[in-house]
């Protein structure tokens, strides 16, 4: 596999740091609407009535009062189980294909249920000029499969020591544009719902690290183009797709804000833009979920 390669401090979910041009009152006015958009938002609301949507996320209190971070598990998945008020919050990532219903998670024995409701997400056609992308031949399938191994690792990768970060900043400047959960067709052809967000942004942009985290696979993929996987602790992984140029390597750490490589329209594209996935117990949420409030454009 090719590789391409340029030569931590714990923050609540809720923490961003304006930047030095703000005013004293501005900062007051954006702190006081940031904190009360973060605690009756999503996040919140979810712990409060432990109910969700696929592509969602759902919090949930844990009962065990000790110091040491419990275990919790989703179907046979271990999930992120985080600090906040000297309490322990497991974190649940919802996948798309979920059928509404109630489950569960389990930690120290306990079971603790929540509620998954439906959620009917738009569609989206896309024609492409040629089929390549489409109609695979068999060496190139054979090296989809290969990438979607190496793929699947990373997703599936847990650093149990390791507490996300989880009020994420935006990895680049730039329009939303297909939205996550999208029901795609190429050419007429239904595909997989779209397992992430795209941001419109010219080649060349700086891609930054929406969070602090370790890199664990770079490449150049048949489909997703030059690519970069971090691992953000705890489950929480990232993926940022048909990038221009890598400017990490495997195995490098990075801060929140730090650059991991610039935009780009390699891979399966139709123009510039990143591809950007978060990735929670292996199942893929919508990335605007744990982007700040202030952040969000």
């Amino acid at each position: 596999m090719q590789r391409f390669m340029k030569g931590n401090s714990s923050a609540k979910w809720w923490n961003r740091t304006p930047c030095s041009s703000t005013s004293h009152a501005s900062l007051i006015i954006r702190t006081a609407v940031f904190l009360c958009l973060a605690f009756s938002g999503m996040i919140s609301h979810a712990w409060m009535n432990q109910e969700g949507v696929p592509g969602g996320i759902v919090a949930i209190p844990l009962k065990e009062k000790s110091d040491t971070r419990p275990q919790a598990q989703f179907q046979d998945h271990p999930i992120a189980v985080v600090r906040q008020d000297n309490k322990w919050i497991a974190v649940v990532g919802l996948p798309l294909s979920l059928k509404p219903g109630t489950y569960h998670i389990i930690s120290q024995q306990t079971s603790y249920p929540f509620n998954v409701h439906s959620k009917d997400y738009p569609e989206q056609h896309i024609k492409l000029k040629t089929r390549k992308h489409i109609d695979l031949s068999p060496e190139d399938l054979r090296r989809h499969k290969g990438e979607k191994i190496l793929a699947n690792a990373a997703f599936r990768h847990f650093e149990a020591q390791l507490e996300p970060d989880l009020s994420f900043i935006q990895p680049v400047q730039g329009p939303f544009t297909s939205a996550f959960g999208l029901k795609r067709f190429y050419n007429g052809a239904p595909r997989n719902p779209h397992s992430g967000l795209d941001i419109a942004a010219k080649t060349g942009e700086p891609v930054i690290a929406p969070s602090a985290g370790k890199v664990v696979l770079t490449g150049e993929f048949f489909f997703n183009g030059n690519v970069v996987y971090l691992d953000h602790g705890q489950g929480v992984v990232t993926m940022y797709c048909h990038l221009d140029e890598i400017s990490v390597e495997e195995g490098q750490w990075l801060e929140k804000g730090q650059l991991l490589g610039k935009v780009g329209a390699t891979g399966r594209v139709t123009g510039a833009h990143l591809h950007w996935s978060v990735s929670l117990n292996d199942s893929r949420v919508d990335p605007l979920l744990l982007l700040s409030a202030l952040d969000k454009k």
